[in-house]
Order: structure tokens, then C-alpha cells, then sequence
């Protein structure tokens, strides 16, 4: 029997039960969206060819998009055993992830590209992928050191995705989208900010530390990268990469 005591912990529990799995099997759907004319369904949609690092870097991206699903729905079902075994696994996943996303980041730079609509040069997009990983690597590391602290830790993890979804985003094929890819990109990620923040103040009656961390961390990165990626000192720095 549940006492008066437990009844809001117990409240809590089932909602987050829903929320984290809900928010990662949406971030998994967009990521889908985004990659299916280029990777899921590359040959029904006669995409191009794909390189040895971006086939690799695929599918490490979907190896944690995966990994993000099981690991909410572990804690949802109280499977945290099973949570903690995997969470090894995802450690190094996530460092292989930030091996692979610089590498990728370094490559479209020495390719010039730039998404459609985004009024930069290669040199100053070349802050943004960057931008992601560094805010990527923030979080994870505040979701790794607050991991006995669940309630930190699933908040830092969830919200670490969100700031490497902004190429999927950028790749849906929706005109609102492709008029504005880089601002999209980062509205998006930003929304899933909201999403948490919201949820905090109906669940909590306060926004969690750990949300406002996250977004300051991810949506202060983006108005920095923003500002660096104009500066001479970026601008050589990408040119020492070329």
C-alpha cells in the first residue's frame, strides 16, 4: 500500500516513466526522418554514395539514439541493474561519438560544405558540428558524474542528444525547414529544452538544476559558435585543418 508520504514520489515515478521514453522515442523518430533518404532507406530513395566515416559514424549515431530508447525504458520498467550494465557500454559509445563526429566535422569542412540556406562560409559553419560535440561532451559529463543521482542524471543524458540532432533536423526534407536548415536545426534542440523545463514545472512546480544546466549549456553554445565562428582566429584555425 502506498502511503500519503510516497504518493507524490510514486506520481513522479510513472510520469518520468513517460516523459523520458516519450522525448527519446521522438528524438529517435527525428533522426529517422532526417537520415532515411541518405542511410535507413538510402536505396529506396537512390541516395549518394556514402563514405567509410560516414557509414561508421552512422551507425554509432544510431548505436546511442538506440542505446538512449533502451536506457529510458530500463528505468521506466525499474530494470536500473540492466541500466547500469549498459551504461558502461554507453560511455565508451559516447567517446567513439565524439571521435567520429570531430572526424566527420573536419571532413565537410576540407569539402566545403555548408547546409542549404545557411549564409556562412565552410570555415564558420565548421563552428557549429563542433559547437554540438562540445556541448555534447558537457553534458554527458555532468550525466557521468551525477549518475548516482538519477533524477540529474537522466535529465543531462536526454538533453546531451538533443544538441546532436540539429544535422538530422537540418536534413528533413520540409520546405519550412530547408528555407532556414541552421536556425531550425537549433530551434529544434531548443524545444526539447522547453519540453523538459515544462515538464519540471508540472511535475515539480520548479525547473530541475539539471534542465536549466542543460540549456544554458546548449543554447549558450549556439550563440557562441555563432559569434567565434566569424572571428579571424577561427577562420586560421580551419584553415590549419585543411
Amino acid at each position: 500500500m502506498v502511503t500519503i508520504e510516497q504518493a507524490p514520489r510514486v506520481r513522479q515515478k510513472r510520469s518520468d516513466s513517460v516523459f523520458f521514453p516519450l522525448m527519446a522515442i521522438t528524438m529517435a523518430l527525428i533522426v529517422f526522418a532526417g537520415f532515411a533518404p541518405t542511410y535507413y532507406l538510402k536505396y529506396q530513395f537512390n541516395g549518394p554514395p556514402l563514405s567509410l566515416l560516414k557509414m561508421i559514424h552512422g551507425a554509432a549515431f544510431t548505436g546511442w539514439i538506440a542505446l538512449l530508447v533502451t536506457q529510458t525504458g530500463l528505468v521506466a520498467a525499474n530494470r536500473r541493474d540492466l541500466h547500469r550494465k549498459l551504461g558502461v557500454a554507453g560511455a565508451g559509445l559516447a567517446v567513439l561519438m565524439v571521435v567520429l563526429g570531430t572526424m566527420l566535422a573536419v571532413d565537410a569542412l576540407r569539402r566545403g560544405f555548408v547546409p542549404p540556406g545557411a549564409p556562412v562560409s565552410p570555415a564558420a559553419f565548421f563552428a557549429v558540428p563542433m559547437g554540438d560535440i562540445t556541448a555534447f561532451i558537457a553534458m554527458v559529463g555532468l550525466g557521468v558524474q551525477n549518475r548516482k543521482r538519477m533524477d540529474h542524471h537522466k535529465r543531462y543524458m536526454l538533453l546531451a542528444t538533443a544538441a546532436l540532432i540539429g544535422a538530422a533536423v537540418a536534413r528533413i526534407q520540409l520546405g519550412v525547414i530547408q528555407q532556414a536548415a541552421l536556425p531550425m536545426s537549433f530551434l529544434v534542440a531548443d524545444l526539447f529544452i522547453l519540453a523538459a523545463a515544462l515538464y519540471d514545472l508540472a511535475s515539480k512546480r520548479r525547473v530541475h538544476p539539471a534542465t536549466i544546466w542543460s540549456g544554458v549549456i546548449l543554447i549558450g553554445s549556439q550563440a557562441l559558435r555563432m559569434a567565434i565562428g566569424g572571428t579571424q582566429a577561427w577562420h586560421d584555425f580551419a584553415a590549419s585543418l585543411i
